[in-house]
């Protein structure tokens, strides 16, 4: 089985397996083989083994012989099949020294061992081996030179020299050998597309078949840019990016190197270059919208791209020949003024692709005085407002409540619309709530609109400040007004009572001592403002007629219980 082995591996040396030719086997597998090896040599093709006709030194040696015979004569020699026609020459030597180099298919990378044999093997002593005139090596007593790795370089033609033993001794010289060292595989080409959009696929094929002489040699695959690794070892030729962006770009090369690294040959640079999705959809919006504006108010144009990848740069422009204004996504007028009317241009760039807009037309409002120009005024509606701007607080329920919309400013005709928490509820410049409930209470604007142009493609819009209302249950507001009425009537009770005993107690400290009556035989005088002997005892007075007296009179001006709220005319007198 081993013999087999080698034999076919020496035909695919000659790249000879499964071609339509007539080949030569050569058992054992050295080439050239010597007489005193014992040589079988076997003869394949197509067509019967007995039809085989064998030829030595380019004649005819044996007419319909067997296929398979064992070499007994140095010579060379040839085999012919009808169906395949004649071999390729097999020499077999006699000589004194012989070079030898294996029958199989010689790759780079491979270890390969060559031998140098004197006849019927006697020893050979101070071997030199030579690739055409260069000496490759020379040993004293060795016989065998070893090339590892095989290189390409190592094709030639080969032979040794030394000194032969034997009853004639002397320096022999074998003859030239061919030695072809085979590619394993061609250098790489690196295939890709140059310029890939940004966001989309890149792949990359790093391709190098095998040799058919080693069809199944495992090789590996490395891929670089700018000589840093970003794919592989990996058996796939293949280098996939799903989505590349711009920094992906840069010089790519794939490197193939045999199953052990022996052999590693690399491609030449492919400068790949990512671009940019290219610009598409640039538009200008304008606020107010549609670009009318009116003189000396604020416009501002906003410039927008519906494809596109950036970084994005922007540029605005107004006339011919579109004079620069400014850059940046935005441009803003504080101050419109009467030169600002005209067309405008936005222009979009990411350095690789530029886009323009529609050119927008802006149009300043009462930059002419309208008699002059024989038109009617357009003005814009402004200052949206709510009537009455604060209602009572709380609202109860049952209540009217009505609430009118008005702009300060708005050319006719002026429609209304009324929101309630956003959301709109109701047209027309009142909104008549009739007997308010809690579900209405919330916050109300308007808007109010108008359209200018003769088209009325022209819509310009105010929105009102917000107005808040809420709404109380009636029974909740009339037992609150219970509570503080009755908290109110409690406190003035209490002053009431405070300032009476206060103005008692001035009175009788006023009066003068010949004013009092004079104390009964045989009581005692008690000064002012001591008690009686007898606890709790009142004064004794005379029954006489009392004196006259001027009365004295007290004003106080006392805070009522609404002091500090909404009802500052609260105020109770007390008189003496």
């Amino acid at each position: 089985m081993a013999g087999k082995v080698v034999l076919l591996l020496w035909a695919q040396t000659l790249g000879l397996t499964g071609a339509q030719t007539t080949q030569l086997l050569v058992q054992p597998p050295w080439t050239p083989p010597v007489l005193w090896d014992r040589v079988t040599l076997t003869c394949q093709g197509l067509g019967t083994a007995a039809a085989t006709t064998w030829y030595k030194d380019g004649q005819r040696w044996r007419l319909q012989g067997p296929d398979r015979f064992v070499v007994t004569e140095s010579g060379t020699y040839q085999c012919y099949r009808p169906g395949t026609g004649l071999s390729p020459p097999v020499s077999v030597l006699n000589a004194w020294l012989v070079l030898q180099v294996p029958a199989w298919a010689l790759m780079e990378g491979d270890m390969v061992t060559l031998r140098c044999r004197g006849w019927q093997d006697k020893p050979v002593a101070s071997v030199s081996f030579y690739c055409e005139e260069k000496q490759l090596q020379r040993f004293r007593d060795g016989t065998e030179l070893s090339l590892s790795p095989l290189r390409l370089h190592h094709s030639g033609r080969n032979r040794c020299r030394g000194w032969v033993y034997s009853v004639l001794s002397r320096w022999k010289e074998s003859a030239p050998v061919p030695v072809t060292v085979h590619k394993l595989f061609p250098v790489p080409v690196l295939e890709g597309p140059l310029k890939p959009t940004e966001g989309s696929p890149l792949n990359l094929s790093c391709l190098s078949t095998p040799s058919p002489l080693r069809p199944q040699a495992p090789l590996l695959h490395l891929f670089y840019r700018h000589g840093q690794l970003v794919g592989g070892p990996q058996g796939s030729p293949q280098l996939l990016l799903p989505a590349v962006g711009v920094s992906h770009s840069g010089n790519y090369s794939c490197q193939v190197r045999s199953e052990r690294g022996a052999v590693r040959k690399s491609s030449a640079r492919l400068r790949v270059t990512v671009r940019r999705v290219p610009l598409s959809g640039v538009s200008v919006s304008a606020q107010p919208p549609g670009g009318q504006v009116v003189l000396g108010d604020r416009l501002v144009l906003n410039c927008t791209v519906a494809a596109g990848t950036g970084p994005l740069s922007f540029s605005w422009h107004r006339g011919h020949p579109w004079a620069l204004l400014g850059t940046g996504p935005h441009l803003e007028l504080s101050h419109v003024g009467d030169n600002d009317s005209g067309r405008y241009q936005c222009r979009a760039s990411n350095r690789d692709s530029v886009a323009e807009s529609v050119p927008l037309n802006v149009t300043v409002l009462g930059e002419q005085d309208p008699q002059e120009r024989g038109d009617p005024i357009h003005v814009p509606v402004a200052n949206a407002t709510i009537s009455p701007g604060a209602l009572a607080q709380p609202v109860r329920a049952g209540d009217p409540v009505t609430l009118r919309c008005s702009v300060q400013v708005g050319s006719a005709p002026v429609t209304f619309t009324w929101l309630r928490n956003g959301r709109e509820v109701a047209r027309g410049p009142l909104l008549e709530l009739g007997d308010v409930h809690v579900g209405h209470s919330g916050t109300y604007q308007c808007v109010a609109t108008n359209q200018l142009g003769q088209d009325g493609h022209r819509v310009f819009r105010a929105l009102s400040p917000e107005l808040a209302l809420t709404v109380t249950p009636r029974g909740h507001w009339d037992t609150a007004v219970a509570v503080n009425i009755g908290r109110s009537l409690l406190f003035l009770a209490l002053l009431l009572g405070v300032i009476g005993g206060c103005h008692w107690w001035q009175r009788l400290a006023a009066r003068k001592p010949q004013d009092r009556a004079p104390p009964e035989e045989g009581e005692l005088l008690e000064p002012h403002g001591v008690g009686s002997e007898r606890a709790g005892a009142p004064p004794r007075v005379s029954p006489g007629p009392a004196p006259p007296r001027h009365p004295q009179v007290t004003n106080a001006q006392l805070p009522g219980p609404y002091e500090g709220q909404q009802d500052p005319g609260a105020t109770y007198e007390s008189v003496m």
